[in-house]
């Protein structure tokens, strides 16, 4: 067996596809938000999801493999919580930086990882990450500057986070990686007219489609792709705990990029979730590449 073949047959792959999306779909993030003074949020999410239906469709060709007729409700479960989290999210990034945005959003997966946890190894790695999101959260002197509003939409896309990872695991393990160009069309379905609401004409500005379309490959094709393959190997509670490094990708990505820069609690707070990422994905049995049920 060679060595690419079996490290695709080990626990770590999984793993390393779910780090890789994190970071594409942070580092399509910060393009997208300096796209947000053209088009808005809403305009931003439509187009990423527009692209990303369309380069899918030709990719995939999903239509070769239509779900039968009961297996079409998982994945119209899960383009909604797909479409959801995106525009949730995108409307949080308007008022708020990219770390505290993903602290808060963080909250659906974590909810996932907690609510499957069930050896004591589990609550001591989810225990870990909370510590993290907690010092993360805007409160106290850290809530200063904090736009109640943002911190509300990015605590609702948490919710559809938490849906997308359920319904998400459901329908890759009926119909894989088909599943993600499915759920991307029917959110892209969803989104597209309330995106055209609200930018108008401004979403054909052609320096804009550039950047659409490489937000569609960073921040939808790509990861959504990878967190399929992921998520047909990982019980839900796992990825919901390795989720958690994704607060420190977006606050590196938003210092890199944006020059969002974070407080010394704010660095405590991020070596706290990826230690407990780190502690979750070492202590991965190789039987739980097995999709098991909740």
């Amino acid at each position: 067996m060679s060595r690419v073949s079996a490290l695709t047959q080990s626990a770590a792959w999984p793993i390393l596809l779910v780090l890789v999306a994190m970071v594409s779909i942070q580092t399509g993030a910060t393009i997208a938000k300096s796209m947000f003074p053209i088009v808005g949020a809403p305009g931003a999410t439509a187009l990423r999801l527009l692209f990303a239906a369309i380069i899918l469709a030709v990719v995939m060709r999903p239509w070769r493999s239509r779900p039968e007729k009961g297996g079409w409700r998982p994945i119209l479960l899960y383009g909604a919580a797909l479409g959801g989290m995106n525009l949730l999210y995108y409307m949080a990034l308007q008022t708020l930086p990219l770390g505290i945005a993903v602290a808060l959003e963080f909250t659906g997966p974590l909810a996932v990882a907690m609510l499957g946890s069930r050896r004591p190894l589990d609550f001591l790695w989810v225990g870990l990450a909370v510590v993290g999101l907690l010092l993360l959260l805007p409160v106290g002197a850290t809530s200063q500057g904090v736009d109640p509003v943002g911190a509300a939409f990015a605590l609702a896309a948490g919710g559809c986070w938490a849906l997308y990872i359920v319904f998400g695991q459901k329908a890759g393990g009926d119909h894989g990686t088909q599943s993600v160009a499915w759920g991307t069309m029917i959110a892209a379905a969803l989104v597209v007219p309330v995106g055209v609401l609200d930018a108008g004409a401004a979403l054909l500005t052609p320096a804009v489609i550039p950047m659409a379309i490489g937000v569609a490959v960073l921040s939808t094709a790509l990861p959504y792709t990878l967190e399929m393959m992921a998520l047909t190997r990982l019980p839900s509670r796992v990825f919901g705990t390795l989720m958690s490094v994704e607060p420190a990708i977006g606050a590196l990505s938003g210092l890199a990029i944006l020059g969002e820069r974070l407080t010394v609690m704010q660095w405590a707070a991020i070596a706290a979730v990826v230690a407990a990422s780190l502690g979750a994905a070492m202590t991965i049995a190789p039987a739980a590449t097995t999709p098991t049920p909740d």
